[in-house]
């Protein structure tokens, strides 16, 4: 009897069961205990508890073939809810995991001209998840179901190439097809074969090639570019702004003006300036007005406590001492 890592196995000798973690040599395999512990046993003293669908070459659909070899196979499954087509009422479609292999799924149905994904997930070693319950109704709208898995071990292995099907499923399809018993499911059931040929010997590779080896330098310099574009560091400081209301800064003598008069043309460019970065959708406001006898702040303050979608505050002490006003737009 020719066991494997991941078999589920019953004691011939002794109750309980366990799972197989590791081959010691061709008589003598490891048992994982639920509790943990791994413990020798030899091969004929151990029964494995789970049955295979094996595939029949000639046929559409798979069959039982209880006197072939036993191999590592993945199935799509639709179980009926009875044995007699008249009675059915509901289908149950299930991953079936008839390998060594622990498997990452996604189930999805074409939609249309777009595959839709219904279920994704992780599936173990020789176990099923059940991916959707349907009625007939459900192949008459969607025909064609796409598979994809990922298949790996969480000890040493072969590398396999991933599963990517897609079955094209029709109400007629499964009248015509036929049904297959199998311990696993309660009801006779169809099985459709997504793979059954895996690397043990042979390594599965890829080389790259000169057309690879071009697309890999476009990305490098896809890249590349990326890097000459502005960082999202520099993108929120371009949402930022420093006005220096200093009256120096917005006139060139102030000769013949009075205080009245400098006031009014600090608070037009303090007005127009936030409605500016308003409508730009800035994010901050750095108003430098200074100390001298506080009109021009209190001025400030008033205005934007009229203003909605704002919020302001004193800005950096470090940086403006008591001169400042910050306004952040919200």
């Amino acid at each position: 009897m020719k066991l494997r890592i991941g078999d589920k196995v019953r004691f011939l000798n002794e109750v309980g069961e366990g799972v197989v973690s590791r081959i010691k040599d061709k008589d003598t395999v490891f048992v994982e205990m639920q509790d943990g512990f791994e413990i020798p046993f030899l091969s004929k003293q151990l029964v494995p508890i789970h049955t295979e669908l094996i595939l029949d070459k000639n046929a559409d659909n798979i069959e039982l073939n209880p006197d072939a070899h036993l191999t590592d196979a993945v199935y799509f499954i639709i179980e009926p809810d009875h044995d007699f087509p008249s009675l059915i009422n509901d289908y149950k479609l299930y991953l079936f995991n008839a390998s060594s292999f622990n498997l990452i799924f996604s189930y999805s149905i074409k939609d249309q001209e777009h595959f839709q994904t219904i279920k994704h997930g992780e599936v173990g070693a020789y176990q099923k998840v059940l991916l959707r319950q349907v009625k007939l109704q459900f192949f008459k709208e969607y025909f064609y179901h796409k598979i994809e898995c990922l298949l790996f071990k969480n000890t040493f292995f072969k590398a396999q190439t991933p599963i990517a099907e897609v079955i094209h499923i029709t109400p007629k399809i499964l009248h015509d097809s036929k049904t297959v018993k199998h311990d696993e499911f309660k009801f006779p059931v169809y099985g459709f074969l997504l793979k059954d040929e895996f690397a043990y010997q042979n390594k599965v590779e890829q080389e790259l090639n000169l057309v690879d080896l071009e697309k890999l330098k476009a990305i490098k310099e896809f890249r590349s570019a990326q890097k000459n574009s502005k960082s999202t560091k520099e993108y929120l400081k371009s949402l930022e702004k420093e006005v220096d209301l200093h009256i120096e800064e917005l006139v060139d003598n102030t000769a013949g003006l009075s205080n009245f008069e400098m006031l009014n043309i600090q608070l037009e460019c303090f007005e127009k300036e936030l409605d500016s970065a308003i409508e730009k959708h800035m994010r901050k406001l750095i108003f430098i007005h200074g100390v001298g006898n506080g009109r021009l702040k209190q001025e400030i303050q008033l205005a934007l406590k009229q203003t909605q979608g704002v919020t302001f505050q004193d800005a950096s002490y470090k940086e403006y001492g008591f001169g400042a006003t910050q306004v952040n737009i919200l």
